[in-house]
């Protein structure tokens, strides 16, 4: 095949079946934010580029490096979104909706686009979940936010498997003298420091504390630590913020290297990390970043949330073994016809089926073909039952219910019966498909 129809390396085709999968997580994540009484938010795909390079800052890896930027017919610089905050910040300004103090608690979800190496769990094209709040100050939405991702890593049974990172960042002013502490330190040691590190001192020294050179991390076990320079007000904030997830039994450890590398955030940081998905360890990231809608040209507005990567949440998923087994059942009754009286009688009464039983998967066959074949197309379906009905059946007015996965004995049922023994057959069933 032609390289030109191929998809293009990193982004990538969601088939057929892998598609419950990605439906039952979008499911479980609606249910936890609904239950917080979030409300869902759906912004373009593209956006002006000076969006992302105002709010990203022009001097970091996205913008310098990453994203994917074109000028349209008209000759506006556009961009294909790298992350979601952005544009939400941008979304919400524009409509009014965070005026006069408004609170807002949003959440959305949706493909971001960064030029990076793809590898195992890390794409051009990858999926988010965000969730973004604003004008609520104070350390109980921050913990809040914790908590909802907490309780869906345990609806989605790995909260065994992830563990959460905190640290604070401080405000701007707090950070600045630490920023210049730390450059301080370190430009004693710029030799030895890896050439990330050596590049991002200038640009954007706190990144330094992320890198994962060996040589880089042993001179930064002396380092001045964060925690030393923060005001008394970020303090006390991440004290609250530390005492509700004590009071919710929520297990973190503190990290005084967890940082941000954009100015606008301030005070909590947090992560949600895995050793079960070697070197893509981070699931979910998020943070408090107060001076975000004022440097976008806003009023001042405080703002927090996080993003979790869809793609490394399924994978983990698999990894765990944590998928459901019913995702691999997409039909429940497959509908078998013989001969042009039963294929026609089918169709009135699957329709009868779908409209007493809307959550029944029902399929009928399709293309006629012989008891074999028709069989042989209902175990492929995945159908627990299969439905048979020919000349015989229709004579009688009833119709066979053939269990497909075990070896109990077919059953004949009246026409007349058929929706009311489907309906309390399958009532106890568990739905994990949206």
């Amino acid at each position: 095949m032609s390289k030109t129809l191929q998809a293009i390396r990193g982004m990538n085709d969601v088939l057929p079946e892998q598609s419950p999968l990605w439906r039952y997580f979008e499911h479980k994540v609606a249910g936890v934010l609904d239950s917080y009484g979030y409300q869902q938010i759906r912004m373009p795909v593209v956006e002006f580029t000076e969006l992302f390079r105002r709010s990203i800052g022009e001097v970091t890896d996205i913008v310098e490096k990453e994203m994917y930027t074109f000028d349209d017919r008209n000759g506006d610089s556009l961009t294909l979104r790298p992350e979601g905050t952005a544009s939400c910040v941008r979304a919400v300004m524009e409509h009014g909706l965070i005026n006069n103090g408004l609170v807002q608690k949003l959440w959305y979800t949706g493909p971001m686009f960064r030029h990076e190496r793809p590898q195992k769990g890390r794409y051009r094209q990858f999926h988010q979940v965000g969730v973004e709040v604003f004008n609520l100050p104070g350390p109980d939405i921050d913990a809040e936010l914790i908590l909802m991702t907490w309780r869906l890593w345990h609806a989605l049974g790995i909260a065994d498997s992830v563990t959460l990172e905190l640290n604070s960042l401080g405000t701007s002013e707090s950070r600045a003298a630490y920023r210049a502490a730390l450059v301080d330190y370190l430009s004693g040691h710029f030799e030895q420091l890896d050439e990330d590190s050596q590049r991002r001192l200038s640009s954007n020294p706190l990144r330094v504390l992320d890198s994962k050179d060996a040589t880089t991390q042993a001179i930064l076990v002396a380092a001045p630590r964060l925690e030393d320079y923060l005001d008394e007000d970020s303090r006390s904030h991440f004290a609250g913020v530390r005492a509700r997830l004590d009071a919710a039994g929520v297990p973190y450890v503190l990290n005084n290297r967890l940082v941000r590398g954009l100015d606008y955030y301030s005070k909590t940081v947090f992560e949600w990390t895995t050793d079960k998905l070697g070197a893509q360890g981070t699931v979910c990231g998020g943070g408090r970043y107060d001076a975000l809608v004022e440097q976008m040209g806003g009023k001042p507005t405080t703002g927090v949330g996080f993003a979790m990567g869809v793609e490394r949440l399924l994978l983990m998923l698999e990894t765990l073994e944590k998928v459901p087994a019913e995702l691999q059942q997409q039909v429940d009754v497959y509908f078998c016809a013989f001969g042009e009286k039963a294929e026609l009688a089918a169709v009135h009464w699957a329709e009868r089926i779908r409209d007493a039983i809307p959550s029944l998967r029902l399929q009928v066959n399709a293309g006629g073909g012989s008891f074999k074949s028709q069989f042989k197309k209902a175990d492929r379906s995945t159908a627990a039952y299969a439905l048979i009905l020919g000349e015989d059946e229709l004579n009688n007015h009833s119709i066979g219910l053939k269990p497909l996965r075990n070896d109990t004995e077919q059953q004949t049922l009246a026409l007349d019966d058929l929706t009311g023994y489907l309906d309390a057959l399958f009532a106890t069933a568990t739905r994990s498909h949206a």
